[in-house]
């Protein structure tokens, strides 16, 4: 392969950028890059999350950010809604990017994972491997957060089935999920990519 080509597939173009924004759920990114920046003013009502939540883990889903709490509570009403009463994949819903409280991140920081995740994963997955500092932070909290989310939700008590919905709920599930568990990731993982 010319270099040239070479260095057009390491550095993507703003045509390519574009592409993938197009390719991509347009209405839903909006609306989460509009939460990020304007969550609502109201805070997140805890004391609805008692049924779901322990005080330990309720202590913990306060240290997120707004609109990560906004974002776990829509998860929540869509599961909900849908007939979800599983309490293991209902606390996962609102535990599930716990482990970004170690390394909040800007609103801009959150576009470029997006952004990257669809034209050049494997780099995300590289600078993922480096120190969560600069600009090497969002991809490592991209790659690290639901390890940190599983063993911050462990610590504060939370069931088997739940830490593990926790430190999974960013991998591939197959369409043919066979065990319960699998079913309940499929569903997390369907309800976090609309919410």
């Amino acid at each position: 392969m010319p270099k040239r080509a070479k260095l057009a597939a390491q550095h993507p173009s703003a045509h390519d950028i574009l592409i993938v924004i197009s390719k991509t759920s347009l209405s839903h990114r909006l609306r989460q890059f509009l939460l990020a920046f304007h969550p609502p003013a109201r805070p997140v009502e805890t004391t609805r999350l008692t049924p779901y939540l322990t005080p330990a883990q309720l202590a913990l889903f306060r240290q997120l950010q707004g609109s990560e709490q906004w974002h776990a509570l829509l998860m929540l009403d869509k599961l909900t809604a849908s007939g979800a009463d599983d309490r293991h994949l209902l606390a996962a819903a609102l535990l599930h990017d716990i482990g970004k409280i170690h390394y909040p991140l800007h609103t801009w920081e959150r576009v470029l994972i997006v952004l990257m995740k669809r034209v050049s994963p494997g780099r995300v997955q590289r600078w993922g491997q480096e120190p969560p500092q600069g600009l090497a932070k969002p991809f490592a909290v991209a790659c690290h957060h639901a390890e940190w989310g599983a063993d911050l939700a462990s610590r504060a008590g939370a069931s088997p089935l739940t830490i593990e919905l926790i430190r999974r709920h960013e991998e591939a599930v197959p369409p043919e999920a066979a065990t319960h568990t699998e079913k309940l990731l499929r569903l997390l993982k369907q309800v976090d990519d609309s919410s």
